[in-house]
């Protein structure tokens, strides 16, 4: 089951209540909650590697918290970094991996 979410309705919520009710409502509200159709787990995985292909580095950290305590491993991390290295640039793979230290260790 995935934990309600409420970090649109903290960090944007009086800037944006619109996106804020967006994010945490419909889609970690309902997207995410949609297990049935792909786990937590998955949605885990199709997201770090989304976010690593834009370079969004600071919400693929915060994804790749999520990941791990969606029960994603260490070494499913490195793998996926390492397979789109290929496809979204050895630079952002870099920059990811120094994020899969902070989040998973060494």
């Amino acid at each position: 089951m995935v934990k309600k979410q409420t970090a649109g309705q903290k960090q944007l919520g009086k800037l944006a209540p619109k996106f804020a009710q967006l994010n945490d409502e419909v889609l970690f509200g309902e997207v995410w909650s949609r297990e049935d159709k792909l786990s937590a787990r998955d949605r885990s995985l199709i997201t770090c590697a989304s976010l690593l292909t834009q370079g969004a580095f600071p919400q693929l950290e915060a994804h790749l918290k999520m990941a791990k305590q969606n029960g994603v491993t260490k070494e499913e991390i490195v793998e996926l970094v390492t397979h789109l290295a290929f496809y979204a640039g050895w630079p952002k793979a870099w920059s990811a991996f120094d994020l899969v230290k902070k989040v998973f260790g060494d």
